[in-house]
Order: C-alpha cells, then sequence, then structure tokens
C-alpha cells in the first residue's frame, strides 16, 4: 500500500467518526498553499517584572506628621496628598514674609517721592543758578568799563557761586534718592524670593504623590516629627513595566546585533514584541552574563512586578515550512493536516509540528511539503469528505 492510499484510508476513517450529515449543501473549502517562510529564531531565558515607577516620596520640610491620607496596599491617584506636615511655623514665615514685602514696597514708594523731590529742587538751583550767573555777567561786563564798584561784583560773583553750589548739593541730593530707589528695589526683589521660599516652605506640608501608584512601604507613624528629607512612603506604579533578564555571555553578540525580544507570559506562544531593549556594559563577575532590560508598550492584565516570565531574545532567522494555527486537526493522540489532492479531495495527513511563529502560525517538522494545498477548517473539510463519501455510497447503490 502506497503512502498516499494510507492516507486516504486514514482520513476516511477519521470522516466517519463525525457526526453524520445527510441532505446538506456542503460549500467549498477554503485553502491555502503550504509555504517556506524566514522565521525568525528566539532563544527564550528567564526573566522577571519589574516597575519602571518606584520611588520613595521624602518630606522637603520639618514638622510634626498631622495627617496620612493613605497606607500600605492603597491605591493612589497622581496629584493626591499622601500626608500633611504641621505647618504652624511655615505659616508664620509666611506671613512674615509679606510683612518684608510689604516694607519694601513702602520704601520704593518713599523713595520715589523722594526722587520727585530732589528733581524739583535739581531744576529750582538750575534755574537759580542760570539766572545768578547771567547776573553776574552783566554786572562784570559793567565793572570792565568801570561803571560799577568794585563790591558789586564782588557780590553778584558770591550769588553765582552760592547758587552753583545748591545746584550741586541738590543732584548730590537726587543721586541719593536715586541710589535708595535702587537700594529698595533690591529689598523689594529680596523681599519677594523670600515670600516665595516661604510661600513653597508652606506648599511642603502637603506630601504630594508624583505619579499615580500603590503604596508599598509606609516610613513615618502620625504625630512622628520629621525634618527635610526623611522618607515618608515608598510607591510603585503599575502603568510601566519591563522585563530583566540576564544573558549569557555566549549569546549576548546576535541580542545585541539583532536587538529584538519578544516577552511571554504563562502559556503564551506569541508573547509581547519589545519596544526597547537596553544592555548593560558590563558583565556579571560570578556568572558573566549581561544584565538586559526589555520595554513593551502596554503591560497585559495581570502582569505584576516580581513574577518570572520568558523572555526570547532574537538570535538569528531561518526558513520553515509554516501554515496557519487554525489549519491544525487534533484527533486524540494524532495531529494532521487536511491535504487536497489534484482531485479537490481531503485526506488527513498526520504532522509533526514545532513550535508557534510570532505572528500566529506552526512550524511543520515533517509530513508536509511546500506547495501542497491544505484545508483551513479541518472540520469543514472532514464534512465536505465525509458528505462526498455518502454521496459517492449513494450512487453506487443507484447503480
Amino acid at each position: 500500500m502506497t503512502y498516499s492510499s494510507k492516507h486516504l484510508i486514514f482520513g476516511i476513517l477519521i470522516a466517519l467518526t463525525l457526526p453524520l450529515v445527510v441532505n446538506a449543501e456542503i460549500s467549498k473549502i477554503d485553502t491555502v498553499l503550504a509555504e517556506e517562510q524566514e522565521v525568525t529564531n528566539y532563544h527564550r531565558l528567564d526573566g522577571q517584572i519589574e516597575v519602571v515607577n518606584k520611588s520613595t516620596v521624602s518630606a522637603q520640610t520639618g514638622g510634626l506628621i498631622s495627617n496620612l491620607t493613605y497606607d500600605v496596599g492603597d491605591y493612589v491617584e497622581k496629584g493626591s496628598m499622601i500626608a500633611r506636615i504641621s505647618s504652624d511655623n511655615q505659616k508664620s514665615s509666611l506671613e512674615a514674609a509679606k510683612a518684608s514685602v510689604s516694607e519694601a514696597r513702602a520704601a520704593i514708594n518713599s523713595a520715589s517721592a523722594s526722587i520727585v523731590q530732589a528733581e524739583a529742587g535739581t531744576r529750582e538751583a538750575q534755574a537759580n543758578y542760570t539766572a545768578a550767573r547771567a547776573e553776574f555777567n552783566r554786572v562784570k561786563s559793567l565793572f570792565d568799563k568801570r561803571i560799577i564798584t568794585k563790591s558789586q561784583y564782588d557780590q553778584a560773583e558770591a550769588a553765582m557761586k552760592s547758587s552753583l553750589a545748591r545746584v550741586q548739593s541738590a543732584k548730590a541730593s537726587l543721586n541719593a534718592a536715586k541710589a535708595g530707589h535702587t537700594a529698595a528695589r533690591s529689598n523689594l526683589s529680596a523681599a519677594k524670593a523670600g515670600l516665595s521660599q516661604a510661600g513653597q516652605q508652606l506648599a511642603y506640608t502637603e506630601v504630594i504623590a508624583p505619579y499615580s501608584g500603590i503604596v508599598t512601604e509606609r516610613h513615618v507613624e502620625l504625630g512622628e516629627v520629621v525634618s527635610a528629607g526623611s522618607p515618608i512612603m515608598t510607591g510603585i506604579s503599575l502603568k510601566e513595566m519591563r522585563a530583566v533578564a540576564y544573558v549569557p555571555q555566549r549569546l549576548i553578540l546576535d541580542v545585541r546585533k539583532y536587538k529584538s525580544a519578544r516577552i511571554f507570559i504563562n502559556d503564551d506562544a506569541i508573547g509581547l514584541p519589545s519596544k526597547e531593549i537596553t544592555f548593560f556594559p558590563y558583565a556579571d563577575t560570578s556568572t558573566n552574563a549581561f544584565k538586559v532590560r526589555v520595554s513593551f508598550d502596554t503591560a497585559p492584565q495581570g502582569l505584576f512586578p516580581g513574577i518570572f516570565v520568558k523572555i526570547g531574545f532574537e538570535v538569528g532567522k531561518e526558513k520553515h515550512l509554516v501554515v496557519p494555527e487554525s489549519a491544525i486537526a487534533y484527533r486524540g493522540e494524532v495531529t494532521g493536516i487536511y491535504v487536497i489532492n489534484a482531485e479537490n479531495i481531503p485526506t488527513l495527513r498526520q504532522v509533526r509540528l514545532g513550535k508557534i511563529t510570532h505572528d500566529g502560525k506552526i512550524r511543520i517538522l515533517a509530513g508536509l511539503d511546500a506547495g501542497e494545498k491544505i484545508a483551513i477548517d479541518p472540520v469543514h473539510a472532514a464534512v465536505f469528505l465525509k458528505q462526498l463519501l455518502l454521496d459517492t455510497a449513494t450512487k453506487n447503490e443507484e447503480g
């Protein structure tokens, strides 16, 4: 008996075990050609899930813990207050800083008024000097002509010099007023900086969650006195996770070359594609293995930090015969595929399966050749075969 005859009889026996279909119109079998494809080879290693965001929130000011709004195991939204520090000292500092700002502004207003007054005095002194100088020039002209006495000349000269001295004094007062205004502005800037710092210190009395997550550890008790830098709570975020594995020295060159990986969780055969791979540039001195982090876009439901997974690192590509997973027929301990012959008759052929590819196809190791036509739906193919056998038997009886 030939190989094809054995499998034809095997397919008929399988078909006869299916439910009877009588007077039913069986649609055409959907088929596909078995073909070789370039398949990525992954080397699987043990890995562990860890969170990306894990941090300890510390106090940024000192005081007494007056309120704790969350505890270990609680879920915290980003921006929520997780603890409050007694704020009496900070409030007093804020009020003092506000008073300093008010005083600095009053000093600026006073300095501005002094400038206005000094400018007016300078203008007046300048006008008086201009008049005195003009009078002196007139008196000097008369004195040169011997029309007036020397005492009149000296009097005019003294008046001019006196008015000039008042101009210089007025300008000095104006410069002092401007210097006072500049100093007042500097004091205001310093007072505003103090106010900002005091306000910040008051804001620090409310300890805020930097991201949404779960509290894993509480470091303080209600009523405890803390100082700046004291740890308050530790938390993790489950929104962003990654996997960590240690790649042996013999594989690291191929892993670095292809920079591609998939994370396999439980019995998942397809896995999650990696978004980014981070290689640590040194090996562990005890194991000679390199630490590698693999990040992915979205963590699936049920994935938690600390659990073990398999990480498949791409180490090369090979051509394999592959078929859709839906084409595989499982009949007890028999695994097969319905192959369509030249007469469009499906026969079940036993095959040996390999691993599932990342796009959901299955490698065929034995029992099938490239280019053969196979049924995509094995149940439909079996029903089609049985109906064909029944039709043939009916025709033979009628003949």
